[in-house]
């Protein structure tokens, strides 16, 4: 374990206020997914950890974090949070995953998750509804190596760095055999990104760690999406890349979010994406259909996590790999 990492007090005010986060983590192939998670103040700075938590029932993207560890959280939206700070706040560290909270660890998530998402829900009814949902979680723990932090949301201002110093940046990747041009409809694509106004483009950093950063949309061809991103931030050259777009109401309702992967060339003159694979989420804009959707969507992933075994495997895998100690919200 590396030497403790406290980030300044005015960019923890931004990590507990944000009411969502992006988070990324490495593919096998060398490339970087990135989603939107509700991180609900997990962390405790004088421990130098942040995290998250997640459904048993994502099995994929748990097995990635587990095999390769480095992972990122971008703290890049204010909006029905807790801060009017604008910094754009980068964490990058190295996690493990919290297979079977205890039962404290589990009840005492719930006062944060209710100052970010609302009350919640108990009676006969929700309690057999949201089981899944509310008791059959995770927690991603991450051990902090380094938090970037930018003056304004866009990144475009001075970067201050705590912990380990910022890398240069990376080569070139080799190319995919399947070729770097678009494998999906760029039109439809960038039309369902076009409404959505949060924007995060992640990829491999020299180091290992994801790099998250903000980027806008300046128009699409048949070779991809072109992308406008503040000077710095992205390396030269050619890379597996993910690309999340997304937007949200408060306690997340109204949800809509899609993630893509893809490839990203940056030449001196622009920045190009040509996504391979895209996905996409849409919550109802009622608190209480929203709840109704996530408890029916954790009971089915649950119910295939368990017929494809994936709980079993995630344990010899997680008991296999170094963790650090998980730790509470």
């Amino acid at each position: 374990m590396s030497d403790l990492v406290k980030w300044p007090a005015d960019v923890d005010e931004v990590i507990q206020g944000d009411l969502t986060a992006a988070a990324a983590y490495c593919t096998p192939a060398g490339g970087t997914v990135v989603m939107a998670v509700a991180p609900c103040g997990i962390g405790q700075r004088e421990a130098g950890v942040l995290g998250f938590t997640t459904s048993l029932g994502f099995g994929k993207k748990l097995d990635r974090i587990i095999r390769d560890p480095h992972v990122a959280l971008a703290y890049h939206a204010r909006e029905h949070g807790f801060s009017a700070n604008p910094a754009f706040v980068l964490a990058q560290g190295t996690a493990s995953v919290d297979l079977t909270p205890s039962r404290d660890r589990l009840e005492a998530l719930i006062p944060q998750a209710e100052r970010y998402l609302g009350k919640v829900m108990r009676g006969p009814v929700w309690d057999r509804l949201l089981h899944e949902y509310y008791e059959e979680r995770v927690f991603v723990d991450i051990v902090v190596q380094r938090v970037a932090a930018w003056t304004d949301l866009s990144a475009s201002g001075e970067r201050r760095v705590t912990g380990a110093a910022w890398p240069g940046f990376p080569g070139s990747q080799p190319p995919p055999q399947n070729g770097t041009h678009p494998r999906v409809d760029v039109a439809k694509a960038a039309s369902q990104i076009s409404g959505l106004p949060h924007r995060l483009l992640a990829y491999r950093g020299a180091d290992g760690y994801p790099v998250i950063v903000p980027v806008q949309m300046a128009g699409h061809d048949e070779t991809g999406l072109k992308l406008v991103v503040p000077d710095g931030l992205l390396p030269p050259g050619g890379r597996r890349a993910g690309l999340l777009a997304h937007a949200y109401r408060p306690q997340l309702v109204g949800l809509r979010t899609r993630i893509l992967t893809g490839w990203l060339e940056m030449t001196a003159d622009e920045a190009r994406y040509a996504p391979h694979t895209t996905k996409g989420f849409i919550a109802p804009p009622s608190k209480n259909l929203l709840l109704v959707s996530n408890g029916l969507l954790a009971k089915l992933g649950l119910w295939q996590a368990r017929r494809q075994g994936i709980p079993e495997r995630l344990e010899r895998l997680a008991s296999t790999s170094t963790e650090e100690p998980a730790v509470s919200g």
